[in-house]
């Protein structure tokens, strides 16, 4: 090979090698800052029932955070739901939570709302609201709860929130109307058919707790209509955030028979307060986007987790640790 073609090999080679280099720094760009020490200290994420989606993407989310900040400790504190969940952050017992946008937006300290004091961090997936009961039942609609023993979530859940006004909707009063019980999904499922006619469940699709009952047993759902949704929508305050869909025919196959189910939606948000440290907040935030994909091979709703709408958090507006985040990763 002559000279001048060696030096060209050579100069191609270091093009190459050059062009490389590039291409894994970005890739380092988009997983960790380049140039910054990660995050340390101690963390407290509010999660949810132990049988229920919001308890399993934090345990997912843990093992995420510990790859990305191996000196930050994520403790995580079960909870009845996103009432509570909303209470702890509010008021300093928990750092991070997710939440369904209308318990956020219902939640006041004393007459005052919450909402000056939390920030989101991320939309995350949708909540479906699921109305269980046994197969042979003679419930077909909201409005044949009347007189039935019916779970409709624990008292600081969400699930207790958005059954309560689909009752009310329904022309249904929970005090009065049915036996209300407070079973949420660890104890629910197991009571269906001996001590409860029905059951409400909100959370993203599907929850494992379903999931584990419906390879052993029969269960179906009951839909929630349009015309229902509307009626929920006429009372006001945090019902906007409710909007009628269809639970897809994937969530439950064995249940569901290839059909969807008529039923109401809201928004999961990812929340903290305004004082977090903005830095800790970057980092987590980048870490919730780039794990998409393996938290959603373990929970199934995480994969709707979408960049673009990320930053959607109504009624919150975004943590400036999270917006200097989706600032740098804007197109």
């Amino acid at each position: 090979m002559s000279k001048a073609l060696s030096r060209i090999s050579r100069r191609r080679a270091l093009e190459g090698a050059a062009a490389g280099f590039v291409a894994l720094g970005l890739l380092l760009w988009w997983l960790l800052p380049l140039g910054e020490e990660p995050p340390s200290g101690t963390i407290t994420f509010s999660t949810g029932t132990r049988a229920g989606v919001y308890q399993e993407y934090g345990e997912l989310l843990r093992n995420e955070l510990a790859k990305d900040m191996p000196q930050l400790k994520v403790r995580l504190l079960t909870s009845d739901g996103s009432q509570e969940n909303v209470k702890r952050v509010a008021t300093g017992q928990a750092d991070f939570t997710i939440a369904a946008a209308d318990a956020v937006d219902t939640f006041k300290i004393g007459d005052k709302p919450v909402t000056d004091r939390l920030r989101g961090v991320a939309r995350l997936y949708d909540d479906y609201v699921q109305l269980v009961v046994p197969p042979d039942s003679d419930i077909r609609s909201v409005a044949d709860l009347k007189g039935k023993r019916v779970a409709i979530g624990l008292p600081d859940s969400g699930v207790r929130l958005i059954a309560t006004r689909v009752l009310e909707a329904a022309g249904i009063d929970p005090e009065k109307d049915i036996t209300p019980r407070s079973d949420g999904i660890d104890t629910g499922p197991k009571r269906l058919g001996h001590e409860l006619d029905a059951f409400f469940w909100s959370s993203g699709v599907p929850t494992d707790g379903l999931e584990k009952i419906a390879e052993t047993s029969a269960f179906r759902f009951v839909p929630i209509d349009a015309g229902l949704v509307a009626k929920v929508h006429a009372q006001g305050d945090a019902a906007h955030f409710y909007r009628a869909t269809n639970m897809p025919e994937s969530a439950y196959p064995t249940v569901q028979n290839g059909d969807t189910v008529p039923t109401i939606a809201v928004s999961n948000l990812l929340i903290t307060r305004k004082d977090m440290d903005p830095r800790l907040t970057e980092w987590l935030t980048r870490t919730v986007i780039k794990s998409r994909d393996g938290i959603g091979a373990h929970v199934h709703s995480a994969q709707l987790v979408d960049l673009r709408t990320a930053i959607y958090t109504d009624p919150l507006t975004l943590h400036e640790g999270a917006q200097r985040y989706y600032r740098s990763v804007k197109p």
